[in-house]
């Protein structure tokens, strides 16, 4: 980004020059000089934890390697994948954990809800480079979905990233029913009782989402047979979340961090 203040002398450039550049085991985060928001920065080192521990384990060629603008390789998007499939342990809900659950929010998938929702847009337009566009928006959702900070990661990203309008709001696009949205989206937002970021991206004919469920309002009570696969859906994107933090903090903590600020664990009995 340049500079505004229109002259050298209040000693931006300087400042930016002298910006040191953060690593992870010694790996650039970013090129000399450039000095990035705290939580870009954060994103793109979360993403080279996983990136260097699938090339430990096999699963990434040694070559590969991020370039300077944080963008990753397809082939370390799949490894990385690949590496949280087996490193994380999501197990399936429990019948039992399950009724508990449908019992605490009866309305769970009743017909007739609204959501009150936030997005990240990455619009797919003519010309654009997709696997470059999922990359981005699969690093981005990882950060914001990591973000323990009351949303406020979410509305940066948004007002950095989103190719909607409502990015200057923060992505706020608010109470939504049905109808309101694209028939694919609402697939995957409605009828279920997920809060918070979705595990997944969002796909619509306008682009890849990142969504942030901010609220619900309840339709009807359906009984817990129709939505038991809702209810287990909604545990194990719970259980994904803090298998995921957990995982990030064991890398950071057998990890060389410099010029960032991960939360890290010695430990793997993380709580």
């Amino acid at each position: 980004m340049s500079s505004t203040c229109g002259t050298s002398s209040c000693g931006c450039a300087s400042e930016a020059a002298a910006a040191p550049v953060a690593r992870v085991n010694g790996v650039a985060l970013h090129a000399s000089g450039v000095q990035l928001p705290a939580e870009h920065l954060r994103q793109r080192a979360c993403t080279e934890l996983l990136r260097q521990e699938a090339q430990r384990q096999g699963l990434l060629a040694a070559d590969d390697a991020p370039d300077l603008e944080g963008a990753t390789s397809a082939a370390a998007s799949a490894a990385i994948e690949q590496l949280l499939e087996t490193a994380l342990s999501v197990p399936e809900p429990t019948e039992e954990a399950c009724r508990r659950y449908h019992a605490a929010h009866p309305t769970l998938g009743g017909q007739g809800e609204r959501v009150q929702l936030r997005h990240v847009l990455f619009a797919v337009t003519p010309g654009v480079d997709v696997q470059l566009l999922r990359q981005r928006a699969e690093s981005v959702l990882l950060d914001v979905r990591c973000a323990d900070d009351g949303g406020a990661r979410f509305a940066q990203a948004a007002r950095q990233w989103s190719n909607c309008p409502s990015g200057q709001e923060g992505g706020e696009l608010g109470w939504l029913r049905q109808e309101d949205c694209a028939p694919e989206f609402a697939r995957d937002v409605f009828g279920t009782q997920e809060i918070g970021v979705l595990s997944r991206l969002v796909h619509s004919r306008f682009g890849l989402h990142v969504v942030e469920v901010c609220a619900r309002e309840p339709g009807q009570e359906l009984p817990f047979e129709q939505v038991r696969a809702s209810v287990a859906l909604v545990l194990r994107q719970q259980t994904w979340v803090n298998a995921l933090r957990q995982y990030l903090q064991l890398l950071a903590g057998q990890a060389e961090i410099e010029g960032v600020q991960l939360d890290a664990a010695d430990s793997p009995l993380v709580q």
